[in-house]
């Protein structure tokens, strides 16, 4: 996973590296196919915000989260991230069963001679 730390008005300490780091290895943990993730933190008076965006395959993943403290926003964010990556991973994996039972269902229909009407659904040959 490559990971870019850019601020905008604030400098990017080895603590706060740290921190976002520790906060990505959770969504990481849930997802192992992560590419790349790009984090902006910035600062304007009061409003702490930080934005990411994660490239996985298949998809681009952008959560951004706004807070008085910069480390409730990055909280914030890693919460978020987690609930996109596990709802992307349940799509994926639902699709994935899916094409075997329409592989099914089109061996069935190819196996049925021409002329022959369809079988109901729920009802075996």
């Amino acid at each position: 996973m490559n990971l870019n730390l850019t601020g905008n008005h604030l400098e990017i300490t080895p603590a706060i590296r740290d921190y976002v780091v520790g906060k990505l290895d959770r969504v990481t943990r849930h997802f192992d196919n992560v590419i790349d993730v790009n984090v902006v933190m910035s600062v304007d008076k009061l409003r702490h915000k930080v934005e990411a965006n994660v490239h996985v395959r298949g998809r681009d993943i952008h959560a951004e989260s706004i807070e008085a403290d910069m480390y409730a926003a990055i909280d914030g964010l890693a919460d978020k991230l987690d609930r996109l990556v596990l709802k992307h991973k349940e799509k994926a994996s639902s699709h994935r069963h899916d094409v075997a039972a329409i592989k099914r269902d089109v061996a069935t229909e190819e196996a049925r001679p021409v002329g022959a009407a369809p079988a109901p659904r729920g009802v075996k040959d």
